[in-house]
């Protein structure tokens, strides 16, 4: 694939590439993280700059843009929520064309897919989407990485199970992800819950073109059965309101993963998460959430998190190398 160029290109959801692109960043990824496992410089990109838009705050999207974007030799500004004036005294459109004059490279982490959209549109310059509330295409990466290095490369033929608000960015994203791949995919919650049917029959489409499917089942049994992979995301997202807690603990407590969930999954399945995770009681929101409703532990049990299936740290590490690649495709 040395033939495929994604140079100048933005990456702001996987229905913009082709499954030999993704498959590209894979590679690409791979091989990055195999220099940095054995401290070998890749400063490819030096004398570039970039700056991080971030009006949601996070741990592992920003660590890794800021060590990849360093590690390839590259300047990083980090913009944290409230420190620009993006959207209020002056537009994104002002905004990107600013930022385009003095930069290589714009991340934006926040809410509309349409900032993001209008960032690439107006900027000049490759925009990185580190999540919308509609898309989170980076932590996909992550996430297809560490099922390869778990299965072997061809992950064609298996099963990705998402269990719980399939409605979201992260469920959207698989669906769209796995459609690209050939990975059959199935999300496993309530009906109220699942992606849009017009997402829904878009990656039907791509999927059809690939040789997998897309299931849509509120049977817990019906998700875990065959799955290679289980995955969920925490009941109530960055941005939402606290009072959603108690609908939503109602609603997707019965899609919560635990150790009998994952006896019915194959028998060499691993469990994935987009952390962070309420698997505990060791953060405020946690605490709370036990206080408050007598429940320990949420979308996971905190034996599954801590067990031997769980590769929830092989993702977040894989953050790191994925997005390096993403940026030195799209720079280089």
């Amino acid at each position: 694939m040395s033939d495929i160029s994604l140079s100048g290109r933005s990456f702001l959801k996987l229905l913009d590439f082709t499954p030999d692109e993704i498959r590209y960043l894979l590679e690409l990824s791979a091989d990055l993280k195999a220099k940095k496992h054995a401290h070998e410089p890749h400063r490819y990109l030096e004398g570039k700059n970039i700056v991080l838009l971030f009006e949601k705050t996070s741990t592992r999207t920003r660590c890794s843009f800021e060590v990849g974007g360093m590690d390839l030799g590259m300047g990083v500004t980090y913009l944290e929520p409230g420190s620009s004036q993006m959207g209020k005294k002056e537009s994104i459109e002002d905004t990107a064309r600013v930022l385009g004059r003095m930069y290589d490279g714009i991340e934006y982490r926040g809410y509309e897919q349409s900032k993001v959209e209008t960032l690439a549109a107006f900027s000049g310059v490759p925009v990185w989407n580190g999540l919308t509330t509609e898309f989170h295409p980076t932590q996909m990466l992550a996430d297809i990485l560490t099922m390869q290095e778990e299965f072997g490369g061809d992950l064609r033929g298996r099963k990705l199970t998402f269990m719980g608000d399939a409605r979201n960015n992260v469920g959207n994203s698989l669906m769209v992800v796995c459609a690209k791949l050939g990975i059959d995919f199935c999300a496993c919650g309530p009906v109220e819950n699942m992606p849009a049917d017009e997402l829904v029959d878009t990656c039907r489409a791509v999927a059809s073109e690939t040789g997998s499917t897309i299931t849509l089942t509120s049977d817990v049994s019906e998700g875990a059965r065959g799955a290679s992979a289980i995955y969920t995301d925490i009941w109530v997202s960055m941005g939402e309101p606290d009072d959603l807690w108690e609908r939503r603990i109602k609603l997707l407590s019965p899609y919560q993963v635990s150790a009998e969930v994952m006896a019915q999954a194959e028998p060499d399945a691993i469990f994935m998460h987009c952390l962070p995770s309420f698997h505990d009681t060791h953060t405020t929101i946690g605490a709370d959430i036990a206080k408050k409703f007598a429940l320990p532990e949420m979308e996971v049990t905190n034996e599954v998190f801590e067990g031997p299936q769980s590769r929830v740290f092989d993702e977040a590490e894989n953050r790191m190398h994925t997005i390096k690649a993403v940026m030195y495709a799209t720079l280089k």
